[in-house]
């Protein structure tokens, strides 16, 4: 999937756009990766020396893959996005490093009216760093 397509599918833009490419996508599930090239600003504060990506961002990253899974099934709504409503059990399972790319997937568990229920995991090299279920709402796009 071209840049393009993924820039179509979701509002999010540079510098907080965290899914360089879609591997793999159906109706009710997406593979997405992202590589972390070291550059990015928040590894100069997490942290010096040792640096992270923050669990927040391995977070935002899959539910930005969700959203793009999304796309399609509120293609119809027109002029609506998700919005995370709600994260459960969540699980860190490894630290990502600068250089690393996460593997992302995303599973739409249920929709039931605007509320999407979905599942995701993050690997690097097959580990998984971490996993988590969420929630998103249909929201308007002014």
């Amino acid at each position: 999937m071209s840049r393009q397509q993924i820039l179509d599918a979701i509002p999010h833009r540079e510098p907080f756009l965290l899914v360089d490419e879609i591997v793999e996508w159906t109706d009710s599930r997406i593979v997405c990766t992202k590589t972390f090239s070291g550059d990015e600003d928040f590894f100069a504060g997490h942290y010096p020396g040792y640096p992270l990506v923050p669990g927040v961002l391995l977070c935002e990253a899959a539910m930005q893959a969700g959203a793009v899974l999304l796309s399609r099934h509120l293609a119809e709504a027109g002029g609506r996005v998700p919005v995370a409503t709600r994260m459960n059990d969540v699980r860190f399972k490894r630290m990502v490093r600068p250089g690393e790319t996460i593997r992302m997937e995303v599973e739409l568990i249920e929709q039931l009216s605007g509320a999407f229920f979905l599942k995701a995991k993050s690997t690097v090299d097959g580990k998984t760093a971490v996993r988590f279920e969420f929630a998103c709402t249909a929201a308007e796009q002014k």
